[in-house]
């Protein structure tokens, strides 16, 4: 076992193919689920405004990317969108896919938060001489963002295992760089082990570093 993981691995090198690809998947997942936040934002408020206009827009844009596969968007972003006009860097693309999936997904956890505030914390903010920007960014988007946070998890955990999906438009994620060993040296039970051991640390890690900022957003609430 031990010479065949070290064929499989370390000889050749092929072990550096899998922290470059981890570094790609993480730098797609961040940078995704930070395109989400600012959009799951816009488009939130959009669902909540009083434009019937605004309302339609949220409404059309979360419903096309929630119903369409990811891996289908991903490619018609790609081969549909971007190519004609020149871009070729796909993760750059995948980025921007992945970016704007996570947003609708975002939007119904922001628009979810935002609602489940009491209605006259916005009242107490007016009242206060408060703005209703101020007052939505003072007073019920914190008590939002605590009341979201099981549900943003779970998101960012979600975003970090469909990027494995990147591949299909040539990315070197870590799913690609551990089908490249696979492909070169005929074995694939332990490249794609490592994979799936690799996913699952990176779960589990990020699953406990949000329980741990949980329970001390928590605490400080009391």
């Amino acid at each position: 076992m031990i010479e065949s993981f070290y064929d499989t691995m370390i000889a050749g090198g092929r072990w550096v193919l899998i922290p470059r690809g981890l570094g790609t998947t993480l730098l797609i997942s961040l940078c995704a689920v930070a395109i989400g936040c600012v959009l799951g934002c816009v488009f939130a408020l959009f669902k909540l405004s009083k434009s019937k206009i605004l309302r339609a827009i949220s409404t059309i844009y979360t419903t096309i990317i929630r119903g369409v596969p990811m891996a289908t968007q991903l490619m018609i972003f790609y081969f549909v969108i971007f190519s004609p006009l020149g871009m070729s860097n796909a993760v750059v693309v995948a980025i921007i896919a992945f970016g704007i999936n996570s947003g609708a997904y975002c939007t119904e956890i922001f628009r979810a938060g935002i609602q489940g505030v009491d209605k006259g914390q916005m009242e107490a903010g007016r009242s206060l001489g408060l703005n209703w920007a101020q007052t939505m960014g003072k007073i019920i988007m914190p008590q939002a963002f605590r009341t979201i946070l099981p549900t943003f998890t779970s998101e960012f955990i979600t975003m970090i295992k469909e990027t494995s999906v990147a591949s299909f438009i040539a990315v070197v994620d870590l799913q690609k760089a551990c089908d490249n060993i696979r492909n070169s040296t005929y074995n694939a039970w332990i490249p794609l082990l490592s994979c799936a051991a690799i996913y699952l640390a990176l779960t589990l890690g990020l699953t406990k570093l949000f329980a741990v900022a949980e329970k001390r957003m928590a605490k400080s609430d009391r």
